[in-house]
C-alpha cells in the first residue's frame, strides 16, 4: 500500500489516500467520489478489459499526485463502487518510483530508462 496525496486542480484542497500498488495496471484508479470531491473533471471515457474478460467503461481525468516528495500530474480512472483503487505503472513512472524486487516496497528509481 502507498499513501498518496491528491491535489485539486486549483491546489485549494488535497486528500491523502491509500492505494494498492499494482504493476499490472497501467492507470491509477481512484474512487470517483474522491475525485469529484477534489473537483477533478473527467476528460473522456475509456474501455477497460477485466481479468475475466468483461468490458468496463470508465471516465478518466488528470490529477496532481504526490508520494515520497515527488509530484506529477497523471491520468486517473474514476473508479466506481466495487472497483479496486490502485496506483498503476503510469503514475509510478511519472513519479520516478519503482518497486524494490527484494523488499516489495516503493523506492525512488535510481535512473529512468532513456530509450
Amino acid at each position: 500500500m502507498a499513501k498518496v496525496t491528491l491535489h485539486s486542480p486549483d491546489m485549494s484542497r488535497s486528500e491523502q489516500i491509500e492505494l494498492l500498488v499494482d504493476t499490472d495496471s497501467t492507470y491509477t484508479w481512484v474512487s470517483n467520489v474522491t475525485l469529484e470531491r477534489l473537483n477533478v473533471k473527467a476528460k473522456t471515457t475509456r474501455k477497460f478489459k477485466t481479468i475475466d474478460g468483461r468490458l468496463l467503461e470508465r471516465k478518466i481525468g488528470e490529477v496532481l499526485m504526490e508520494h515520497m516528495n515527488e509530484k506529477a500530474t497523471r491520468m486517473v480512472v474514476f473508479a466506481d463502487k466495487g472497483d479496486a483503487q490502485v496506483l498503476g505503472v503510469d503514475a509510478l513512472e511519472g513519479l520516478g518510483l519503482e518497486v524494490d524486487p527484494i523488499t516489495k516496497q516503493l523506492k525512488k528509481a535510481e535512473a529512468l530508462l532513456a530509450l
